[in-house]
């Protein structure tokens, strides 16, 4: 299937935002090649500031292939920004409601007409304490196992230098000036999932096995290695409400 065009509002976004992002930031771009020339995929991205959005776009747009990103529902209300997010094609995410699958619908129509959906699997920024990526939730592998695209683990480092996530005052650190690093990495093999129904369990298997490939590539980037394990803040929150009750008791 032929690559979809990036199109006026695209082109747009490209043009507002790219100029202070060449002046404001170096950038080192690495495994371009292995985002696919044609036809739908997936990427699945860390997400370590409210910035990276941005540097990612920014790397995968002189891709030539554009990601169509999950946003959440709110943002595209009104507003310059709702503007951008609804003619550029993004994809709406409405959390515990009755239209929460609308975004999983969205997102393989958008695949089986050739484009790229950005995932960031994680969910949010990363609670990790040392920026490292999160496990990740599962929607990125329910698409993947549904329509066999290709799924393309990108990780990047550097955006979180400029505008840490959770800093008390979200204020950028232009100075000295930061480097966004972006790395794409080959697709990641699920072939041990084809044909199996996708329940909980392969789900939670498919995504552990993705986000291992974003983590590593991770780990690259930044010589270093991660953790064995990847921070669950679902159960670091619950350890903490243990932790609370027992020293309420004494």
């Amino acid at each position: 299937m032929p690559r979809r065009r990036i199109g006026f509002w695209y082109r747009l976004a490209a043009v507002i935002a790219k100029p202070p992002l060449v002046v404001l930031f170096k950038r080192d771009w690495r495994g371009m090649e292995h985002v696919p020339a044609d036809g739908g995929f997936i990427t699945a991205v860390n997400h370590n500031s409210y910035l990276d959005p941005l540097s990612y776009a920014h790397y995968q747009y002189n891709t030539g292939r554009v990601p169509r990103f999950l946003a959440k529902a709110g943002l595209f209300k009104s507003g310059f920004v709702g503007t951008m997010l609804r003619n550029t094609g993004q994809i709406p995410v409405y959390r515990e409601t009755t239209n929460a699958l609308d975004a999983f619908r969205a997102a393989v129509d958008a695949i089986e007409r050739g484009e790229c959906v950005a995932f960031y699997p994680e969910g949010t920024l990363t609670r990790d304490p040392e920026m490292w990526p999160m496990a990740g939730k599962t929607g990125a592998a329910r698409v993947a196992l549904m329509t066999k695209a290709p799924v393309i683990p990108v990780a990047q480092w550097g955006a979180n230098l400029a505008m840490p996530p959770y800093a008390k005052e979200n204020k950028l650190r232009l100075f000295p000036r930061k480097t966004l690093i972006v790395q794409a990495g080959p697709p990641v093999d699920l072939s041990r999932f084809d044909g199996l129904e996708p329940t909980p369990e392969v789900l939670r298997e498919a995504t552990e096995v993705i986000m291992a490939a974003v983590t590593a590539l991770l780990e690259e980037v930044r010589g270093e290695k991660a953790p064995p394990e990847p921070y669950d803040h679902r159960k670091a929150r619950l350890e903490q409400r243990r932790k609370a009750a027992e020293e309420g008791a004494k």
